[in-house]
């Protein structure tokens, strides 16, 4: 018989569930142990991505970044952070594999743990949707970040998920749609639109989970540093690889790669967005960007469909210009027409070898009008994007 309490001594049934959870806690003893004996790097700070009761992964002032997995049978376990070699992990007696990296830039990277050769996400952090699900750590900046965290005394915008049916694929699809804290109280208003793009792989969260676009609209919209306008975001159809498994040419994929995006915005995401939204619904208030093949995506769309559109934002895009009379329909090598149609050209990147640089020195001397920006001590990755959207919204619909 039980005797945990005398009022229970006649519950079988709670006694038996009692049972079942001092077997639990037993087992996990060893866990718990280990818990309490942890030990924390000194000089250490958690990464913002951990989830709840999390320590790890963590970072020191010189950017170094310590991860630490329980895998007691495993044989060799990895971290793969984007952008720098694997980094192998060292075991210790009770199974616990740990590391620290070099000195990474600042800012937010996708990482994954690779367990004996399979890439998994790190159950340490929140996990971030590709076209497989990897982790995330933030090596903060110091208060020059302030534009992208949220303030107090700022109001706050919503971001909302949109579920529509579009006709041109015949399927069910999701946009995320930020509005400006001032839509709900300003019911007569109408507002411009950017629609925004994320990079390969990625999908419509993106640029709120890693982008945190949403702070970044709302400090500018609250220091009254651009107009208030909403923002859109679709997976684009690039949240999948660009070839599958087995393929005998693996970048054969990418000529259509995205494409059947295309047709989805203008026939189906725009019209539901200015049903749906208080919009303005002219060219001179639509603006689209992208990162990466987000910012290629951009460029394939507006340049054919330049008169429903009168902004371009690159960031890192892979535009890839060749040859400006073929390029996007050889718009680049008419600068009169372009620099008509399109009232302001962002080309934003980082440095080590990102997108953009070569780009540039193609449109040398073509005639057409751009701004650039250069994120200092980044490559490609999102603290360079956070910063390019900062540089290019204030030049929005002026």
């Amino acid at each position: 018989m039980c005797t945990f309490a005398l009022e229970f001594k006649s519950n079988s049934k709670f006694c038996d569930n009692m049972k079942k959870l001092f077997i639990l806690l037993a087992l996990a003893q060893p866990y718990f142990l280990l818990a309490q004996t942890n030990v924390l790097p000194e000089n250490t700070k958690r990464s913002s991505t951990c989830v709840p009761e999390s320590d790890f992964p963590r970072y020191d002032d010189q950017n170094c970044a310590y991860f630490k997995v329980t895998a007691p049978d495993a044989h060799k376990v990895q971290v793969a952070v984007a952008g720098i070699q694997p980094l192998d992990l060292q075991k210790d007696s009770l199974g616990v594999w740990t590391g620290k990296t070099t000195p990474l830039p600042v800012g937010f990277h996708y990482y994954s743990l690779v367990i004996d050769g399979a890439s998994v996400p790190d159950p340490s952090t929140y996990t971030y949707f590709t076209n497989h699900p990897v982790s995330g750590i933030e090596i903060e900046e110091g208060e020059e970040g302030n534009y992208y965290r949220p303030q107090r005394g700022i109001a706050k915008g919503q971001v909302r998920s949109v579920q529509y049916y579009a006709e041109s694929t015949k399927e069910w699809r999701r946009a995320l749609v930020y509005t400006p804290a001032e839509y709900e109280t300003n019911g007569k208003k109408r507002y411009p639109v950017l629609y925004l793009q994320h990079g390969m792989s990625e999908d419509e969260t993106s640029w709120t989970r890693a982008g945190l676009m949403h702070n970044i609209m709302d400090n500018l919209i609250g220091a009254k540093e651009c107009v208030p306008m909403i923002v859109v975001m679709e997976s684009g159809d690039i949240n999948r690889p660009a070839s599958k498994p087995g393929d005998p040419n693996p970048f054969a994929g990418f000529a259509d790669y995205g494409k059947t995006f295309y047709e989805v915005m203008i026939q189906d995401l725009i019209p539901m967005i200015d049903k749906t939204f208080r919009t303005k619904t002219d060219r001179d208030h639509r603006a689209m960007a992208g990162l990466s093949w987000g910012g290629r995506q951009t460029m394939e769309i507006v340049t054919n469909n330049i008169d429903k559109f009168s902004y371009i934002g690159d960031f890192s895009g892979a535009l890839l210009l060749q040859n400006l009379k073929e390029d996007f329909g050889g718009i680049l090598s008419r600068p009169d027409e372009f620099n008509r149609k399109i009232h302001y050209f962002f080309i934003g990147y980082g440095g080590a070898g990102d997108f953009g640089p070569s780009d540039i020195k193609a449109l040398e001397g073509s005639g057409i009008k751009f701004d650039t920006y250069e994120s200092p001590g980044t490559a490609h990755e999102f603290l360079t994007w956070r910063r390019c959207l900062r540089k290019f919204v204030p030049n929005l619909f002026k």
